[in-house]
C-alpha cells in the first residue's frame, strides 16, 4: 500500500463518518481539523475504523501524528507495511 493509498483510506473513513463534508478540496499538508468540521468524537471514530477495518492500532499518545493527510500517511505507512498490505 502506498502513501497515496493510505491517504485515500483515511478520506474514505472520513466520508463514512462525516458524509456531509466536501472532501474534494482537502489539502494533504493542512490539519484536517482546520479544513473540516471534525470534532474529537469524529477523530476517535477515525482511529476506531482504522482498527476495525485494517487492524491498525493507534495509541492515544500518537493521535497527534494523524493531524493531516500527509502526517497520517507518514505515520500509518510502516503500520500497513507491517500488516503486509499491498
Amino acid at each position: 500500500m502506498t502513501k497515496e493509498d493510505i491517504k485515500q483510506v483515511v478520506l474514505d473513513i472520513i466520508a463514512d463518518i462525516a458524509p456531509d463534508e466536501n472532501l474534494s478540496a482537502v489539502k494533504s499538508e493542512v490539519r484536517l481539523r482546520d479544513q473540516l468540521s471534525l470534532d474529537s468524537m469524529d477523530f476517535l471514530d477515525i482511529v476506531m475504523e482504522l482498527r476495525k477495518k485494517h487492524g491498525i492500532e493507534v495509541p492515544e499518545a500518537d493521535y497527534v501524528q494523524l493531524a493531516s493527510l500527509d502526517s497520517c500517511a507518514e505515520y500509518l505507512f510502516p503500520k500497513f507495511q507491517a500488516k503486509g498490505s499491498k
